[in-house]
């Protein structure tokens, strides 16, 4: 039957095994998009390993891996407004709706607070950050090609989703960090004799978030270069990581920003704390940074990184986190391609884009493949 998860965009009801507790399955079974980009109302229901989507450029292939990065925190692989992903002549919401194990996941916006996302988790009222305790999505898409040459803030958020798929409670120190610092920044911005009550208040709330974000992505740093370093030799290219930029406990913090609060006045901004970090990233074989590489020797650095990530994750949790690679294949030679799928095979489930079906011929048996066209999505 369908039903109205949110006003103005319906979502057809999944079915419900009951009550399973805490659990976290990585694989979604079924996945219903309701005015979401150019998909009016979508229902696939994709195995557990490869699911492969193909069809011509603007089709919407992009907007389903996007719907499916709205099963994590954040603001999705594109960073969009939420208002965008409402299709055009729709109903001025939209609803992604997954089922994972027996999960129910759903998330989308109202038509009357178009900005506004809401998440339910099993049908109840959920904060967006609770989704990283229930399952890790992580992607691969054309614009992240450039992550290495553009600034530091882009490489933080990558960092934080890493991060992110190993500590699912980054995404709350992380809102909570970023609240109190825009309080901060505002006090001492627009008062003149801010209170210094309040001012040790929020510095005390951003040390303990903020030395907690620290300590988080430098443990996800130092597990995945050591597994990176370890590898062998292959066709994607071994990447050395670190991170640079402030780093200490609360105490440490909170002293900073107590002596920095002129500065930061004037300023306009703080300048000190987790959020002036960056991740440094080298070409291992060549030793040499990855923002002097060639753009081939970029791609394989990011690919060999995500899929070593996705493998940690693996390894800690338990479960494969849900992969979304955008146009993966486009630009990799014939072996380079079926050394990606055999890498990927039995790892969990895999969502690929791409206009050619030829691309995934290479793909083992079993794959789950799409057609989509303006926006209707038929089994290939």
């Amino acid at each position: 039957m369908e039903i109205p998860l949110f006003d103005g965009a319906i979502i057809r009801d999944v079915a419900r095994g009951g009550n399973s507790g805490y659990r976290r399955e990585m694989a979604v079974s079924r996945l219903v998009l309701t005015d979401f980009r150019n998909h009016e109302d979508a229902v696939l229901s994709p195995g557990a390993g490869f699911v492969v989507l193909s069809g011509e450029n603007g089709a919407g292939k992009t907007n389903v891996l996007e719907a499916l990065s709205l099963l994590a925190p954040g603001r999705g692989l594109r960073r969009a407004p939420l208002a965008e992903m409402a299709r055009q002549g729709g109903s001025g919401g939209f609803g992604v709706a997954a089922r994972l194990g027996e999960t129910d996941i759903g998330t989308g916006t109202q038509s009357d607070a178009p900005e506004r996302r809401l998440v339910r988790i099993n049908g109840a009222a959920s904060a967006a950050t609770t989704l990283a305790e229930w399952v890790s999505v992580l992607w691969l898409t054309p614009a992240m090609d450039r992550l290495f040459v553009e600034g530091a803030s882009e490489r933080r958020r990558f960092l934080d989703r890493l991060t992110l798929a190993l500590s699912p409670g980054h995404a709350h120190h992380a809102t909570r960090y970023e609240a109190a610092m825009r309080e901060r920044n505002r006090l001492l911005s627009d008062d003149a004799a801010p209170d210094p009550d309040w001012l040790t208040a929020l510095e005390a709330r951003m040390a303990e978030h903020g030395a907690a974000i620290d300590a988080a992505r430098r443990e996800m740093v130092a597990a995945l270069a050591a597994r990176l370093e370890a590898q062998p030799e292959g066709p994607f290219a071994r990447a050395g990581l670190a991170l640079e930029g402030w780093q200490g406990d609360a105490g440490a913090l909170l002293r900073d920003l107590a002596a920095g609060r002129r500065r930061d006045a004037a300023a306009g901004r703080t300048l000190a704390g987790p959020h002036r970090a960056d991740l440094l990233v080298t070409h291992l074989g060549k030793g040499q940074p990855a923002h002097l590489c060639s753009t081939g020797e970029q791609k394989a650095l990011l690919l060999g990184l995500i899929l070593a990530h996705a493998e940690l994750v693996a390894e800690r949790a338990g479960r494969a986190p849900i992969l979304l690679l955008d146009e993966v294949a486009a630009h990799l030679d014939p072996g380079r391609r079926a050394a990606l799928f055999e890498r990927l095979e039995g790892r969990g489930q895999v969502w690929m884009t791409g206009t050619e079906p030829a691309l995934f011929e290479a793909v083992p048996g079993g794959a789950t493949r799409y057609r989509v066209a303006e926006g209707a999505i038929v089994p290939d």
